[in-house]
């Protein structure tokens, strides 16, 4: 089994803000793993198949493009010796960006491989999904008028900046998009004084949920304040360590492969919170098809849908997913898996 690893920077339509910063480019690592098959036929050629798996390095977690390729050439020997499982992978490999290229790698390199769909492979009948479409931070006249252009759709998710401005534009969009569904992410942009003097005067806005309103080193103090509007835990978690904390604080739980590591982790920690109670949501970086396909095949029964990536860039990789409007149709498998 031969790796590469090339980056790619995906330009997005104007700009995305959120309450740590603004970018005009998604930058992703995109991972392949080639193997050599050999065919029985003595008049065939010796053929390769490519499995491939992009993932988004995120700063709020240390991440940079560079370090995570550095984290996948340290063990380069260990992922090339084609007998690597996924198993075998969650041990090799931390959790992030890196771990979730090669398991993503690895799932559509055995679906060639086995000449099966991970549809086939998963026994899963793949439905048509219904993504929230992001609102990134503007001034309220802007995010109202985004609101206004996207009001047909059923989900809007609107990014927060924990300022004087929130409720302002929460209002704004809510009298843009009356019919739509709406949730919050603060990324951990909010005080306890903000959300309890907004808690109350978002009630009569019917609002879904809200993501992350406190950082993750001080959401503990969920565990004593009203929550009328369920709340979601993002940057608090990652794999299967993290949720037995979080069933005392959050409702729903953001699962994003980026932060667990791949789908092969991501499929362990949707069922430990389902355990616990938890609501599922399936969220994503900003991101190509390609990061957003393995995360909808867990997606199919989520709670809440949040793969909008493709919709935010100006341009999207070859063969990648069809949207209607906010409809996220099955992936083809020239794309992945």
């Amino acid at each position: 089994m031969k790796l590469s690893i090339r980056q790619k920077q995906w330009k997005i339509n104007g700009s995305f803000t959120i309450s740590r910063g603004s970018k005009t480019h998604a930058d992703v690592v995109i991972v392949e793993l080639a193997e050599h098959l050999l065919t029985d036929r003595e008049d065939s050629q010796n053929s390769w198949i490519i499995g491939r798996g992009e993932c988004v390095p995120y700063a709020r977690y240390g991440e940079s493009i560079q370090s995570v390729i550095e984290q996948i050439e340290a063990v380069r020997p260990q992922i090339e010796n084609a007998s690597l499982t996924h198993q075998q992978l969650l041990s090799l490999l931390p959790a992030g960006a890196a771990r979730n290229a090669i398991d993503c790698a690895l799932w559509d390199l055995t679906c060639k491989r086995n000449q099966q769909s991970i549809w086939q492979q998963l026994n899963i009948n793949p439905q048509p999904l219904i993504t929230a479409f992001t609102l990134s931070i503007g001034s309220i006249e802007e995010m109202q008028q985004t609101a206004k252009i996207n009001a047909s759709r059923p989900l809007l998710k609107l990014k927060l900046a924990g300022d004087s401005l929130d409720l302002a534009r929460v209002r704004a969009v809510r009298d843009a998009a009356p019919k739509s569904k709406i949730i919050l992410d603060a990324n951990e942009a909010w005080t306890e004084e903000i959300y309890r003097n907004l808690i109350p005067q978002l009630l009569p806005l019917d609002i879904t949920m809200i993501e992350q309103p406190f950082a993750a080193d001080n959401d503990d103090i969920l565990t004593t304040l009203p929550q009328p509007i369920p709340i979601c835990a993002d940057e608090s978690c990652h794999g299967q360590e993290s949720l037995p904390s979080l069933a005392t604080k959050y409702q729903m739980i953001n699962i994003k492969l980026d932060k667990t590591g791949g789908l092969t982790e991501a499929f362990a920690v949707k069922q430990q919170a389902q355990d616990l109670g938890l609501k599922i949501m399936i969220g994503c970086m900003v991101g190509s098809s390609l990061s957003m396909a393995p995360a909808s095949v867990i997606a199919q029964d989520a709670d809440i849908v949040d793969l909008d990536g493709p919709l935010l860039l100006a341009e999207d990789i070859d063969s990648g997913i069809e949207f209607e409007g906010s409809i996220m149709m099955p992936f083809s498998d020239e794309l992945w898996g």
